[in-house]
């Protein structure tokens, strides 16, 4: 075996973030709460528990204060808020976050679509945070995220040096965490493995995070490509939950539990726990009130073996 497959792989759950934003179903607040605690018994070192956005512009997270003062916390487990701007990062910070996640498009039109403003704006309010956390003298980290990374669904493709400009100015900022999103699951394994070695050619892998949707079916093979790569760090989505309301086409997230199923079988240590996982997985259709895309919480583990039928026997 490929001795880079030794190295662990540190999977960030954000189906309660991610995966739960486009839910046409309301999830209680305290349900909520219970599938984080859940997560949290799992194994996972990040979880990005909610966000502090409008309530107008995503209605399904608008209980994100409640959540964060109602959850479990965990020791060594990091709770990630998303925030879009200072009023945002001061509510996070009061429901005691320990990470903030900032996004701003590659894309200008995306990100007007997603952010009602441009490029130039949403750097210009990165400051501003930076700066509040800063007079905070809070403890909390902070990462931004460069959305439609390998696409947009609006321009099509992204100009690669313009992603690395972007994620080198987020660090220039004081930003330690960049996370590359493929929005909308437009990345393919070779693009995916020359913009991430392109990246980390000016930051340690540590401070990335890769985000990779399974719109067009590459997710995992994106998350090969980027690993052999040199990237350590993935989002992943419970189920495969998720997907952005703000650009056509987003189907969800990668899923968690297939993610670990692939590691455990290629032997690289996640330290997740995978049937807890699974079983935690197939509670979400009964919560969210319909199918989820995962695949190995239906057809189980490699090991899950069944038993051999009566007339097979008695041949």
């Amino acid at each position: 075996m490929n001795h880079a497959y030794k190295e662990p792989l540190i999977v960030q759950e954000v189906a309660p973030r991610d995966g739960l934003q486009i839910e046409k179903q309301w999830l209680e607040t305290e349900d909520k709460v219970a599938l984080i605690d859940g997560l949290s018994a799992c194994g996972f070192t990040r979880i990005e528990a909610g966000s502090f956005v409008s309530p107008k512009a995503i209605p399904a997270l608008r209980d994100g204060d409640a959540v964060f003062n109602g959850i479990r916390r965990e020791k060594g487990v990091i709770y990630v808020a998303l925030v879009p701007n200072v009023k945002g990062a001061e509510r996070a910070l009061a429901a005691h976050a320990d990470e903030l996640n900032l996004v701003m498009s590659a894309s200008q039109t995306h990100n007007r679509a997603n952010m009602r403003m441009s490029c130039e704006a949403s750097l210009a309010g990165f400051g501003d945070v930076v700066r509040l956390v800063q007079r905070a003298g809070s403890t909390v980290s902070l990462n931004a995220t460069v959305a439609t990374a390998f696409g947009c669904p609006f321009e099509g493709r992204i100009d690669e040096d313009r992603v690395v400009s972007i994620a080198r100015a987020y660090r220039e900022m004081g930003i330690d965490g960049i996370t590359l999103a493929d929005t909308t699951g437009m990345a393919n394994p070779r693009q995916v493995a020359r913009l991430v070695a392109r990246v980390l050619d000016d930051m340690p892998a540590t401070h990335l995070t890769l985000h990779f949707h399974n719109t067009r079916g590459l997710g995992l093979a994106n998350v090969l490509a980027a690993y052999e790569a040199g990237a350590r760090r993935f989002d992943a989505a419970l189920g495969g939950l998720g997907g952005c309301p703000f650009a056509p086409g987003a189907s969800g997230n990668i899923c968690t539990e297939d993610l670990v199923n692939m590691c455990e079988e290629m032997g690289i240590p996640t330290g997740v726990d995978l049937q807890k996982l699974i079983a935690l997985s197939r509670t979400l259709p009964a919560l969210v009130g319909h199918d989820v895309p995962g695949q190995v919480a239906k057809a189980g583990r490699n090991c899950d073996l069944h038993p051999v039928p009566d007339y097979v026997r008695a041949i």
